[in-house]
């Protein structure tokens, strides 16, 4: 008999899905519990299972098309459940289907009653379903009833719009209005975690299996040959993914909201480079994680931060919020995806400590095991350029933040001493970008002037 596939939902505020790749086609025999086709949203980028073993009799949503959960996807003939029976007359075709809850859900987002409820806690990534739930009165998620979901808070239609504009979890975000109403501007501050907190959770999630499944076959040559992001060819038009649109419109936003400026400094870093080359051995040995240049500059910022305080801050309507925690966010690029995980309370935390938690969240990041708790609350932004050779940059500000800096690539170049000596010397620039709403040349080059200071003064020796 045949088996209707669905949208399945990944995330309780997850409305919709994308079909990113169908790894079936039409007459191709699928085992239960084998992925068949991969599904991307704004929370999870996820291989779907088959719940039966069959064939696939249809595929009837397109790559690329963007389908309501629970709408039909594909239609697979359970082999186990004997030959395929009709459907009863005056039912709706899976295309009809599929219209149908396409239009309910622009008639939900349509509606314009004075507030729409949203599910309270946490987002978890449960495992795919394969039947919508029948929608109740009580919480349809149109405030049509009772206008209060179990455990939900009430935000108006413009917060929902302006959450879906900036692409947050309003599920994850805490409300500062009347009765815990979420307002604009938590949406706002939410915003902060930038491109990181929309596409981390698109980050591939490993998912328990009910039994071992044998390796995936070896691409074809039609396989290999379909155009990447990270593969690419000279000639090629590779598709947008649905990562790389948020950060590009995350990109965008940055530079059309917060006018950006940048300036940047010359840092001697001979003493705490030596501190480090001979510190490495022995800490990877004992940690097993190696140690960079990064850590050491992460402390010495954390301690500018605490001197110039209005660099560790966000621009509001109301006004400029200073944060109390200071939350560093690592610029990486993994998986053809920018990325920015965070080091939270980094004030906190020496050199070692800095170094294990860069490490682990480096290590997760190139796995594909960063979560959404990972990516997001970060105040302030580091870039570690230099680690490709960069002499020069002037980065894009993670929104919602005041300052990026880069550690630029450490040179042995002469340099002319204060003794008018000349002196081989490891040199390294830092640059800084920064919003000019938040904070004026003065500020921004102090705060980069203390840096240099406490960089120089790192080292030879010293203890993590």
């Amino acid at each position: 008999m045949p088996t209707t596939i669905t949208m399945p939902q990944l995330g309780e505020t997850v409305t919709e899905g994308t079909v990113a790749q169908w790894l079936k086609k039409p007459g191709d025999s699928v085992e239960k519990y084998e992925a068949f086709v991969e599904v991307s949203t704004d929370k999870v980028n996820a291989e779907v299972p088959s719940p039966v073993t069959g064939v696939i009799r249809e595929l009837i949503v397109k790559e690329g098309e963007t389908v309501p959960t629970g709408a039909p996807i594909a239609i697979i003939d359970d082999v186990a459940a004997g030959a395929a029976t009709p459907e009863p007359t005056g039912s709706a075709s899976p295309s009809e289907q599929v219209a149908a809850a396409a239009g309910e859900r622009n008639a939900e987002a349509n509606h314009q009653a004075s507030d729409e409820p949203v599910p309270g806690g946490n987002v978890g990534l449960s495992g795919p379903t394969y039947s919508a739930p029948a929608p109740s009165n009580a919480a349809s998620g149109n405030g049509a009833s009772s206008g209060v979901a179990p455990g939900g808070v009430r935000v108006s239609p413009a917060v929902r719009r302006l959450a879906r504009e900036h692409r947050i979890d309003l599920a994850r975000v805490r409300g500062t209005g009347t009765n815990g109403r979420i307002t604009a501007n938590d949406v706002l501050e939410a915003a902060k975690a930038g491109p990181s907190a929309a596409v981390a959770a698109m980050i591939t999630t490993a998912k328990e299996e009910p039994h071992p499944i044998p390796a995936p076959p070896t691409p074809t040559p039609q396989e290999r040959a379909k155009p990447s992001y990270t593969g690419a060819r000279p000639g090629e038009l590779i598709p947008l993914t649905q990562a790389r649109k948020i950060i590009a419109q995350r990109m965008v936003d940055s530079k059309h909201t917060a006018p950006h400026a940048w300036t940047m400094t010359e840092v001697d870093v001979t003493n705490v480079w030596k501190w480090r080359v001979r510190e490495k051995d022995a800490f990877e040995k004992a940690y097993g994680v190696k140690l960079t240049l990064l850590p050491f500059f992460i402390r010495a910022a954390v301690e500018s931060l605490a001197a110039f305080p209005l660099m560790n801050a966000s621009f509001t309507d109301e006004g400029i919020r200073v944060h109390r925690d200071v939350n560093v966010g690592l610029a990486i690029a993994a998986g053809g995806n920018l990325i920015v995980p965070v080091i939270r309370h980094a004030d906190q935390l020496s050199v070692k400590g800095l170094a294990l938690a860069a490490g682990e969240l480096i290590d997760k990041a190139r796995r594909g095991k960063l979560g959404a708790d990972d990516l997001a609350g970060g105040t302030f932004t580091v870039n570690n350029t230099g680690a490709n050779g960069s002499i020069l940059s002037a980065p894009i500000l993670v929104p919602g933040q005041t300052g990026i800096v880069t550690t630029e690539a450490v040179v042995k170049r002469p340099v002319v001493r204060d003794d008018d000596s000349i002196a081989i010397r490891s040199m390294m620039n830092v640059c800084l970008s920064l919003d000019h709403r938040v904070v004026d040349g003065a500020v921004a080059s102090g705060f980069l002037s203390d840096l240099k200071k406490r960089l120089e003064a790192m080292g030879p020796t010293g203890s993590l």
